[in-house]
């Protein structure tokens, strides 16, 4: 006779009710475990969605992501010529505002030479920018359909969306976007109208647009990685960065603050998980004290108690965490950040909601073993 089994089957409402409350906690903890894998994945998207093995960035900076980066549009051809590189593209990038069903719609803007890396990869629907101008490729979590025209930069140019992808965001959770290299520069470098009047006004002339942020570059599987970007750090007004040194600078400054934040809340909601499932094993081991002094008083071993108390902690935490976890996943394309519940993440959480289960059960062991069996006696008279 399992002895949780009929504790459990003879309180179920209580039951229920305990287990329905802590799976909504448990719930939350594995949201903000989604919420820091998303915020990773979405910080270091943008840098891997370029497939690139070498950036080649403004001297003396981080960029183009970490850091501002500006250098001459003719640089990839250049970079194209150095030997071991095999393919290379200008890109450049930048966040704009634009206006959607009366609300504002922030996005991150990424100009791209087609035919060349740094364009986009997988688009859900739609088609590839064939056009040299105003056509556009957008996440769908920025709510815009294929056909739908949509105005940017302060020229007021509308783009008309022809291509769709999925799961590309930055890290604040904007929706990525992609045009021509021309277009971007165009929205970036130019100055609007007012601007450029008073430019002309005061002899300064027309400022030149023909400027980028990055060059991507894939260097030939025969060629050393080390031994192109050697070469192209010999170039005193350029600085080059390998992949691995540009998601570390993504990882480790850019989304550092925001990083340690979203950990320090989940530790928080970890430790608070811990004491209330403590709480409620002592609060049900206290309501049992009369039949563990009867189980005693029977000649019942201390380990059918133990199991008791451990069982009913266990079956707490394993049922309240899969129910917490069917309404993470049932509610995720609600939330309003991307949530990434990467099998080891939510693995993680399952162990530590054990390893919380066991530990809290300690305190009601502490209690039951301590009840006298002469108890059993006094509650029946």
């Amino acid at each position: 006779m399992n002895l949780a089994y009929r504790d459990i089957k003879f309180n179920l409402l209580r039951f229920i009710l305990t287990n329905f409350g802590l799976s909504l906690l448990l719930g939350v903890v594995i949201v903000i475990t989604g919420v820091y894998g998303g915020m990773i994945d979405d910080a270091l998207r943008q840098a891997r969605a370029a497939h690139a093995d070498l950036w080649i960035v403004e001297a003396g900076t981080n960029g183009p992501f970490a850091e501002a980066s500006r250098i001459p549009g003719d640089t990839r051809e250049l970079v194209s010529r150095v030997y071991g590189v095999a393919r290379a593209g200008a890109v450049t990038y930048q966040t704009v505002q634009t206006r959607l069903n009366g609300k504002s719609l922030p996005l991150f803007l990424v100009g791209f030479e087609p035919g060349r890396p740094g364009g986009p990869h997988k688009l859900v629907a739609g088609r590839e920018i064939m056009r040299s101008h105003y056509e556009f490729i957008v996440d769908v979590s920025a709510g815009l359909a294929l056909g739908e025209v949509v105005s940017l930069g302060t020229h007021g140019h509308d783009f008309t969306v022809v291509g769709l992808m999925r799961n590309e965001l930055t890290a604040s959770g904007d929706p990525v976007g992609y045009i021509t290299l021309q277009d971007a520069q165009a929205l970036q470098f130019e100055l609007s109208p007012p601007a450029e009047r008073r430019q002309l006004a005061s002899g300064g002339g027309v400022q030149g647009n023909d400027q980028i942020n990055a060059v991507i570059a894939k260097v030939s599987p025969n060629v050393p990685l080390s031994e192109v970007a050697s070469a192209l750090t010999r170039w005193k007004h350029l600085t080059t960065l390998s992949q691995v040194q540009q998601e570390t600078l993504l990882s480790k400054d850019v989304i550092d603050k925001s990083r340690k934040q979203q950990l320090l809340i989940m530790v928080l909601l970890i430790i608070v998980s811990a004491v209330i499932i403590a709480l409620i094993v002592y609060t049900l081991t206290m309501d049992k004290v009369r039949s563990i002094a009867t189980l005693k008083f029977v000649g019942a071993p201390d380990r059918t108690i133990v199991g008791l108390i451990v069982q009913q902690a266990l079956s707490m935490g394993i049922f309240g965490y899969f129910i917490g976890l069917g309404l993470v996943v049932a509610f995720q394309p609600y939330f309003p950040r991307r949530l990434v519940l990467d099998f080891q993440s939510v693995s993680m959480v399952f162990f530590i909601t054990v390893g919380i289960c066991l530990a809290a059960s300690t305190l009601g062991i502490r209690l039951a073993l301590k009840v006298d069996p002469t108890e059993a006696l006094a509650s029946s008279g």
